[in-house]
């Protein structure tokens, strides 16, 4: 699995420097689920969002390699995740936690890596293999 892990950053390692700018932003976000996990419950769903979608990254990455078909692990997992997200706006307390503003921005970025994903993978399923 080590060897999967070490082939997939050397891969990202490859593209462009955004790219790999947007993906330490992405989880860097995505990432502080895990101190705001101890206070919400949108943090805890979130966190199992990241590790399902990095691990359906990592499971198709080392079926297909570097693909516009990663985007589908993303999709899967996330897709549901800001659905639920959205639904639980109301209870975000934006203006007087840290935790709502966090929020925020994870849906943010999701909403954003989810543009990109969705159009991989259709364009994927279209032929575009590379």
């Amino acid at each position: 699995m080590m060897d999967v892990f070490a082939a997939f950053n050397a891969d990202v390692a490859t593209q462009s420097q955004w790219i790999q700018v947007w993906l330490n932003v992405l989880v860097g976000v995505l990432a502080l689920s895990i101190p705001f996990s101890f206070v919400r419950v949108e943090a805890r769903w979130t966190l199992l969002g990241l590790v399902a979608g990095a691990g359906g990254v990592m499971l198709l990455y080392s079926q297909f390699g570097y693909s516009r078909i990663l985007g589908l692990g993303h999709v899967i997992a996330w897709t549901p995740l800001v659905v639920y997200l959205l639904a639980r706006r109301a209870s975000w307390q934006v203006e007087s936690t840290w935790a709502g503003k966090w929020i925020v921005a994870a849906v943010a970025v999701l909403l954003v890596s989810l543009a990109f994903d969705y159009v991989d993978v259709i364009r994927w399923l279209l032929g575009e293999r590379a």
